[in-house]
């Protein structure tokens, strides 16, 4: 068998004050980057500095996780911002992550934006060239993780971003390649199995089959595994174990 390399990325950082959230040091253990929440939709500045820190230590990439403003809904609820605005809380939350990284002796590798602005950019090319160019600002050598084949691709390639083509375990696609939205009763994959043959689909045949039975074509860079579900490192680690079982090795992108 060929041997391949994806990048496992996974959402972290998104305790709150006293409210925990996922098993942050544990899924280090098991991935090669980290999008690490910057306040808006989860985190605060301690939990930034303290997930930071622990992915510096464990040799993982550290990414700005930039979102709406939206605390109460997670940051999964549209908003109706401005691309103006956009780039401004995207420069606010990348520029708090890059800072806290600095601080920490490290360098922030890549930015990815979270929930309903992540999925609003992919399909809105005016919000997407905001993130692109708020990444940009703060830093040029960032890399921007984006839905494969949607707009926070092409709009970041426009402006000479680097850019990493990002895959879903544990989300269903549509026959367009992209997600199912979370209010539909089968966005989400319960079935460890499943998620994992998707994956290994994905990487292997760059392609997925829609929930209407589709075979869409998509580039996997990078993997993203949720790290707030109940058996969210038990998946991460018989993911882990199968790749590396096919040759497949997990490295952060350079």
């Amino acid at each position: 068998m060929i041997n391949k390399k994806i990048d496992l990325n996974c959402d972290m950082g998104e305790a709150f004050g006293a409210w925990p959230m996922g098993n942050d040091s544990v899924l280090m253990e098991l991935i090669s980057s980290a999008n690490i929440a910057c306040g808006f939709h989860a985190g605060d500045a301690t939990i930034m500095r303290k997930t930071a820190q622990l992915a510096i230590e464990k040799n993982v990439a550290v990414g700005a996780h930039p979102a709406f403003p939206d605390l109460q809904g997670f940051g999964r609820r549209n908003m109706q911002l401005s691309p103006q605005e956009v780039y401004d809380i995207c420069v606010y939350q990348i520029g708090a992550m890059f800072g806290t990284v600095r601080a920490l002796g490290g360098k922030l590798h890549h930015v990815k934006p979270h929930g309903a602005l992540y999925n609003m950019a992919a399909k809105d090319a005016a919000l997407a060239k905001a993130i692109a160019q708020a990444t940009k600002a703060i830093h040029p050598d960032l890399i921007l993780y984006g839905l494969s084949g949607s707009h926070l691709i092409t709009e970041a390639e426009k402006i000479g971003l680097r850019t990493a083509s990002e895959v879903f375990a544990d989300r269903t696609y549509q026959n367009d390649g992209s997600l199912t939205p979370r209010t539909q009763a089968n966005a989400m994959i319960e079935s460890t199995q499943e998620a994992v043959n998707q994956v290994i689909m994905m990487i292997e045949k760059q392609a997925v089959i829609s929930t209407e039975g589709k075979e869409v074509g998509l580039k996997a860079d990078t993997v993203c595994i949720h790290g707030d579900g109940i058996h969210a490192v038990e998946f991460a680690r018989e993911l882990r174990n199968t790749l590396l079982g096919r040759n497949i090795f997990i490295e952060t992108i350079k």
